[in-house]
């Protein structure tokens, strides 16, 4: 296991961070989040595309689960919530055309916003400043497309509210499979979201690494840092057949918190020095010490 340390500027491409479907909290045209659009002379649609096409074809259940064999040993570094922060310095977004800003002035971006509305829901301010934490993966040479963008359900007919799901699948092998390629899959029918494998990324793995350190975080807190990127479900009300009518007070607190990840970016930076000390009283309180990841 290994202490954060110095390491090389890594390129990772989000197309999460570049093409957003919730128009009533976006200030740009709506257009400008939501173009899947296919144009291979456009750099950034293609990226975006082929970062899909590559998660599309080897997300599998027998991906994921290798996944979850080879991360829950949190045996791979030892870091606080703040170095493991602004270690995503480093993380450069190449999928986003619009704001050119470290991955840091994103979360104090998002907290700050979320604390001005909620200014007594201190583990709200929180959950908004770590909820990338988790592309920390990026530094474990895992490739993009496990690491970030939207995210689905493996072991069950993809939804049709998948981004590029026309294309994007045909080189996956569940797609042959009777065990996983049916409705309902290798589910039961209403089993709830907390039984659904969800596709490898920094969602899963976060909440993951927060369970694993008890964080004392309530439980909307760990909703909103797991399903945040499952835009099938709580954008486009898929995945219903696989649902308990209590998701639906997962879901509404999911797009509260989503209303600020997805639109806080702006030119304006926080000045983030005068800031540390109160998030980091929000890190002792719920996430102290030095973590296993």
């Amino acid at each position: 296991m290994r202490v954060l340390g110095e390491s090389k500027t890594i390129s990772v491409i989000d197309p999460s961070e570049l093409l957003r479907p919730e128009p009533k909290f976006a200030k740009k045209p709506i257009g400008a989040f939501r173009d899947y659009s296919i144009d291979e002379t456009d750099p950034i649609k293609e990226r975006v595309r082929r970062t899909y096409e590559l998660m599309h074809t080897y997300q599998t259940v027998d991906f994921v689960k290798g996944q979850h064999e080879k991360w829950t040993k949190f045996d791979h570094l030892k870091s606080t919530m703040r170095a493991a922060l602004e270690k995503l310095n480093e993380l450069v977004d190449e999928s986003d055309p619009d704001v050119d800003i470290p991955n840091i002035v994103h979360a104090f971006q998002t907290a700050e916003r979320i604390r001005k509305d909620y200014p007594n829901d201190d583990w709200f301010h929180l959950t908004g400043l770590i909820h990338d934490a988790g592309k920390v993966l990026a530094f474990f040479d895992e490739p993009q497309w496990c690491v970030v963008g939207d995210t689905f359900v493996v072991g069950c007919e993809w939804s049709d509210h998948i981004v590029y799901r026309d294309t994007s699948f045909k080189n996956n092998v569940d797609g042959k499979n009777p065990k996983y390629n049916t409705k309902y899959g290798m589910y039961e029918p209403n089993c709830g979201l907390d039984k659904l494998l969800m596709s490898w990324g920094h969602d899963e793995y976060l909440y993951r690494v927060l369970v694993h350190n008890k964080a004392k975080l309530p439980p909307q807190a760990f909703y909103m840092i797991r399903f945040h990127s499952f835009y099938p479900w709580h954008s486009s009300g898929d995945y219903q057949h696989l649902l308990r009518d209590v998701d639906e007070e997962t879901k509404k607190w999911v797009l509260k918190f989503n209303q600020y990840d997805l639109y806080t970016k702006s030119a304006e930076v926080p000045d983030i020095e005068s800031l540390w000390p109160y998030y980091e009283s929000l890190i002792e309180k719920y996430i102290p010490g030095v973590l296993e990841w």
